[in-house]
């Protein structure tokens, strides 16, 4: 192994490195962790003091009164929209008791017209019925007087055509003429008889 000035110098500082870094903790030994050093314990014991009392002075005259005025007006916001939902409720029931007096107030008149409506209905279609009862009556008594007509038209001819017929029987019966007088008492007395 070769060995250049630059590495000797190197060696030889590493080992006097060494040799600090050991007495030096040695030194540490022997001394203590400052906050459990008995030495320093009312230093600490005053600082803790006065730390405390600052910090409870911060709290109490800055903080405490900030998170207090929060919380007030927290509490005065709630207590002010439940005031507000309360009087909303209030409007709304009345708005609904209103509508639903109005749709009473729509109900029974919808039903005054709708029974007006069907009076008018019953009444219109009984005058109609009227109507067409006459008009049916009349056409059933005209209806009557053309049957009686027809009819008295028919048993008038009847008896004609009776005499003609009764007087063809007998002429070809006897064979000879009938005279008609006789075939038209004949036949009078048929149709009463």
């Amino acid at each position: 192994m070769i060995v250049t000035p630059a590495l000797a110098q190197t060696s030889e500082g590493a080992e006097a490195h060494t040799e600090t870094t050991l007495a030096e903790l040695e030194h540490h030994e022997e001394q203590v962790f400052p906050p459990f050093d008995f030495v320093t314990f009312p230093s600490q014991i005053l600082w803790l003091a006065i730390t405390f009392g600052i910090f409870y002075l911060v709290m109490k005259r800055v903080i405490v009164p900030r998170v207090g005025s929060i919380l007030e007006d927290r509490h005065d916001r709630i207590a002010q929209d439940l005031d507000e939902a309360e009087r909303l409720r209030n409007e709304a029931d009345a708005a609904i008791a209103a509508y639903e007096k109005e749709l009473a107030r729509a109900r029974d008149e919808a039903r005054s017209i709708s029974a007006a409506a069907a009076e008018k209905a019953r009444a219109e279609a009984e005058a109609e019925r009227a109507e067409l009862e006459a008009e049916l009556g009349k056409k059933l008594s005209e209806a009557n007087a053309r049957i009686e007509k027809v009819r008295s038209e028919a048993l008038a001819e009847v008896g004609t055509i009776a005499e003609d017929t009764a007087a063809q029987i007998v002429t070809h019966l006897i064979g000879g003429r009938v005279a008609k007088g006789d075939v038209e008492a004949a036949v009078s007395s048929a149709k009463e008889g």
